[in-house]
């Protein structure tokens, strides 16, 4: 409605200045109301073609997104471990959560093209859960996510991962709220943290959260659940991007 008004308002100002110019004699109310109504009308239809922010933001970021799977010193066959990456510059380098490579024998990324590749831990920061990796073949077109910062509690609010081993999924919600605390699984508490309510699982961890201009404002790290069971309930925590970067001095370029 705040579009039909806007859009009403314009014709009705061009009539007028038309009316004062000197120019033909003024529309009647009734044919100023048909043009009103054809602009509102196409301005309604232009609307309903465009994609969905939600696929706009996952088309964006897909190329950017790495699965990462790891095996640990007990590991014997199979994947030990499940998780995400987002490649953050140029070169490749892929921030992650600490979590999800703590204690990894053997590392493999997947990229979106379907390269696959071990890969080595450059750089953590246990202290936020927080790693980058670098693949040791990496693909030969890489492409980086844009990042973003500035979330404020209502932001739109979308996560990409591997949510119980189902590859690039993606989850909508908003971001609940910032500064928060969140303890680990393994007893560390977190802070600074953002939270939003997009659902998240085991394997989204160190997968992106984005605005609704596709840029990364946080590495997904932990979600709460008061039985320890492991499943989302509604409260997901990402570390803010800028954290995130500076704590692992990832490099952006």
């Amino acid at each position: 409605m705040a579009v039909a008004a806007a859009l009403v308002t314009g014709v009705v100002v061009a009539v007028i200045v038309l009316a004062t110019a000197g120019s033909p004699a003024p529309l009647d109310s009734a044919h100023v109301g048909t043009i009103a109504s054809d602009i509102v009308s196409k301005a309604i239809k232009d609307e309903q073609a465009a994609p969905p922010t939600s696929a706009v933001v996952y088309q964006k970021i897909l190329p950017s997104i790495v699965v990462i799977e790891t095996k640990g010193p007990s590991s014997k066959s199979g994947t030990e471990g499940l998780g995400t990456g987002v490649i953050v510059n140029t070169r490749g380098s892929i921030l992650t959560a600490f979590h999800v490579i703590d204690g990894a024998t053997t590392i493999r990324v997947t990229f979106a093209d379907g390269t696959r590749s071990s890969a080595m831990v450059v750089s953590t920061d246990p202290e936020h859960d927080i790693a980058v990796v670098m693949a040791d073949h990496p693909p030969s077109v890489i492409v980086p996510a844009v990042l973003g910062g500035g979330a404020q509690v209502g932001d739109e609010a979308y996560a990409v991962g591997n949510p119980l081993g189902y590859v690039d999924s993606l989850t909508a919600g908003v971001v609940s709220g910032l500064e928060r605390s969140a303890e680990t699984n393994t007893g560390k508490t977190l802070h600074g943290l953002i939270q939003f309510d997009a659902a998240v699982n085991p394997g989204n961890s160190g997968g992106p959260l984005l605005n609704r201009g596709g840029q990364v404002i946080g590495i997904v790290t932990a979600l709460a659940n008061p039985s320890r069971n492991g499943f989302f309930i509604g409260i997901g925590f990402a570390v803010p991007i800028g954290t995130a970067g500076g704590a692992a001095n990832a490099p952006s370029k």
